[in-house]
Formats: structure tokens, C-alpha cells, sequence
């Protein structure tokens, strides 16, 4: 398990260095040097249950031969004005109801992230990427575009009563091992990693999503298909 420990090394590093940066929107493959090691590739690609150093994991649906997941080109990114607490809960109501309201992937506060769905499954999230006033990002890109058939989500927990709550320590630490894993499977640059906020019209208290996808923009991380 050399190559996951190296990539958590990797993550601490990078992350750290590029911690203050803001919106990464042009954080593409072409301007990317994070490489990790080869045997994480090897990982990524795995069917069944396959473990991250660092990254509590729980798989309700098994993975199966990437090749056969649907066709992922885009991560969204999600807040869920839940408490914490809350995310076994709602992943396991999303294994029952696959194509429900919701995500494949919840991560809890403590930072253990539930991947609720089989990865050919599309459950129902996004609002049809109605945003087009170019106010985050360049929505030219995803306006009608960026939508649940071709962007798996992954819901963060914890932000009720306040939905202002940016998301704990623990979850930023998940994501920052969980996105490159999403990416190296899934053949997904970091330009294409999103924030709810940045792709539809949401709540104005709070910008959804929108600190997690900045970090994994700015983490950089290439796979390999891509280099």
C-alpha cells in the first residue's frame, strides 16, 4: 500500500502550499504537475472495495470495471442542510431508492465518506445547471451542460442549523484523498470539478460547495489517462 500512503503525503503537501488560492478555473491537465505514484492508479482502478490510506471508506454497492460505470465527466459538489450524524442514514436510503433525490458518494462529519450507489446508477441532484451569469465561472461551459447523467455528485453533511457552516477539518481532509481517487477512475480533470453554487441558482446565504471545489481544483491532480 505504498502508493495510497504517498499520495496522502502528496495531498498534505500540495494542499498546504496552495491553501490561500482562489477559484482554480483554470486548473487543467495542461498546467498540472501533481502526479501520484503509480500504484495509486493501479488502486483507483479496482473493482469491489478498495481502501485509501487515510480515508475511511464505507461501500454499501461494491465498485465494479470502471469501464462499465456510467460516463462520468464532471464531480459535483454538495452541501446538505442536514445535521451531523446524518450521512449513513441518507446513503443508506439512497441505496434502497437508487435514482432518489440525492448522490453516490456522502461524506459525515467525522470524515467517513458512504458510497451509497453502484457506479451505473445516476441518482437525481443538480438543478439542470440553470446558471448562466457567469458570476463564479465561465457558465458558457456548463449551462445545460453540467447535469446529473454525466456528473457524479458527492454530498457533504453537517451544515443545519447554520448553513453558513463551512464543512469540518475532517471532511476537507476526506475530499482532498477522495477527489483524486474520483478523478484518476473516472478520467476527470480538475476543471471539471464543481460547486453546486457555480452551476445552478442556489441559496444566497452560503456559496454551496464552493471552498471544497476551489481546494481540489487547486490540488491539481491529473490522471493519468490525461497526461
Amino acid at each position: 500500500m505504498r502508493g495510497p500512503v504517498l499520495l496522502a503525503a502528496f495531498v498534505a503537501g500540495f494542499s498546504a502550499l496552495h491553501a490561500a488560492a482562489a477559484i482554480a478555473e483554470e486548473a487543467s491537465c495542461a498546467h498540472s504537475a501533481s502526479v501520484a505514484p503509480p500504484d495509486f492508479v493501479a488502486l483507483a482502478r479496482q473493482p469491489g472495495r478498495p481502501q485509501i490510506d487515510g480515508l475511511d471508506i464505507v461501500y454499501l454497492s461494491p465498485l465494479g470495471d470502471p469501464a462499465h460505470a456510467n460516463a462520468w465527466r464532471n464531480i459535483i459538489v454538495h452541501q446538505t442542510e442536514g445535521p451531523p450524524g446524518t450521512a449513513r442514514r441518507e446513503a443508506t436510503d439512497q441505496f434502497a431508492h437508487p435514482t432518489k433525490r440525492g448522490v453516490t458518494i456522502w461524506v459525515e462529519t467525522d470524515g467517513t465518506v458512504y458510497w451509497s450507489v453502484a457506479e451505473d446508477l445516476i441518482p437525481t441532484h443538480g438543478e439542470g445547471g440553470d446558471r448562466n451569469d457567469n458570476k463564479y465561472i465561465d457558465n458558457t461551459k456548463t449551462f445545460h451542460q453540467v447535469v446529473k447523467t454525466n456528473s457524479i455528485g458527492v454530498e457533504f453533511i453537517g451544515n443545519f442549523p447554520d448553513v453558513a457552516k463551512p464543512a469540518t477539518p475532517e471532511q476537507v481532509r476526506a475530499w482532498l484523498l477522495l477527489a483524486p481517487f474520483l478523478q484518476e477512475r473516472y478520467g476527470i480533470p480538475p476543471d471539471r470539478i464543481y460547486a453546486h453554487h457555480w452551476i445552478d441558482f442556489k441559496d444566497q446565504r452560503y456559496c454551496e460547495g464552493c471552498e471544497l471545489a476551489t481546494l481540489a481544483r487547486k490540488l491539481g491532480y491529473c490522471p493519468s489517462g490525461l497526461r
